[in-house]
């Protein structure tokens, strides 16, 4: 009896929704989503960056900078200046326009293709939204992939998660006029971080 009812606890949290299992409180205040810190097209966003893939450390500059609306071009170099990767986002529309050989795997564009969307999408609708402690949670969709964003009043942290399990975090800290100054990117179900720090000036 002791392990049937051992077994059937465990069916049960392992089957409960992300926001049950984390304790969030559904409300009835709703507001949609805004993501300021890569939104003004006369600021060029630049961060000392160390990206950990598999096995692999590259380390270098990244630099983020809105062309237009919707419009932002991301790209990561070298501290001498050689070229990693760099990356378009055009509205719906993504272009490789450079990788290194090491990095050209499809796999890992996408995921990258989708972490990067999701730091610079500025306007999102908020499907569902909860309260924990002193934080608002407001839960939205990207690319088919569900989003949580937590904001204080700030945006702090950005979870993507299925119905059960957190996939992939996101960390802003250090927030000045609208710049998060550290960034820190974590996926649970691979070997990937990134790792931001601002040097904007």
């Amino acid at each position: 009896m002791r392990y049937l009812l051992i077994s059937i606890c465990f069916i049960f949290f392992g089957c409960a929704s992300f926001p049950k299992k984390n304790n969030f409180v559904a409300t009835t205040v709703t507001s949609n989503i805004s993501n300021p810190y890569f939104a003004n097209p006369n600021q060029d966003y630049i961060y000392k960056a160390n990206i950990e893939v598999y096995d692999n450390a590259f380390g270098g500059i990244f630099i983020v900078k809105k062309i237009g609306d919707q419009h932002h071009r991301i790209v990561f170099t070298t501290e001498m200046g050689n070229k990693l990767f760099d990356f378009s986002f055009n509205k719906d529309a993504f272009t490789v326009n450079y990788i290194l050989d090491d990095l050209n795997k499809k796999i890992l564009i996408n995921v990258l293709k989708k972490d990067f969307k999701v730091l610079i999408t500025e306007h999102l609708i908020a499907e569902e939204t909860y309260t924990i402690t002193d934080e608002i949670i407001k839960k939205t969709r990207l690319d088919n992939k569900t989003y949580y964003y937590f904001e204080s009043p700030e945006i702090r942290k950005i979870i993507r998660a299925n119905s059960h399990k957190e996939k992939v975090r996101f960390l802003f800290t250090d927030l000045n006029d609208n710049i998060a100054q550290h960034i820190e990117i974590i996926h649970s179900n691979i070997k990937l971080k990134i790792n931001l720090k601002s040097i904007t000036k």
